[in-house]
């Protein structure tokens, strides 16, 4: 199975969990390829792969600039998504209570209504806790991956 970690991203820190993941869970799945969504659109989840969205929230709850293009994508160019199976990393600050991690919810909500499939529940990690979002995220997505490898049916 292949793992692809799709990352959002403003300074970086998302992109620094998805390559903390790439290197930790690769004992897991076959391969794992990170992508920063720069210049992607709906097309990204043509491949027959695994999805991770790993995103931060910028600004008022928004997507980040790198994300902008692909989740834009979701509504302008929809097609129906139900043979891809994902998960989401949604990096915020508690801070900014109304907005906290609706980076990556934002991806969440707009994939559910295309008819893909999350796999567990939305991670989302607090900036304002103090806790290095590298080692928790790739500690949940050991968990992740496992739920997921569990959950493939039998003829993929």
């Amino acid at each position: 199975m292949k793992l692809i970690i799709l990352v959002g991203t403003m300074t970086s820190t998302a992109d620094y969990v998805a390559q903390a993941i790439q290197m930790d869970c690769a004992d897991l799945v076959g391969e794992i390829e990170v992508k920063l969504m720069d210049g992607l659109d709906i097309g990204a989840f043509d491949e027959d792969a695994l999805y991770l969205i790993c995103s931060s929230t910028y600004g008022s709850g928004d997507v980040p600039d790198n994300a902008r293009t692909l989740y834009e994508s979701l509504d302008s160019q929809p097609k129906y998504l139900g043979h891809v199976r994902y998960g989401v990393i949604a990096l915020g600050d508690r801070t900014y209570l109304n907005t906290f991690a609706f980076g990556g919810k934002k991806f969440d909500e707009r994939l559910q209504g295309l008819g893909a499939q999350r796999i567990g529940e939305v991670w989302c990690h607090d900036a304002s806790a103090g806790t290095m979002p590298e080692e928790l995220g790739t500690a949940w997505c050991r968990e992740w991956l496992a739920q997921a490898v569990a959950t493939v049916p039998a003829d993929a």
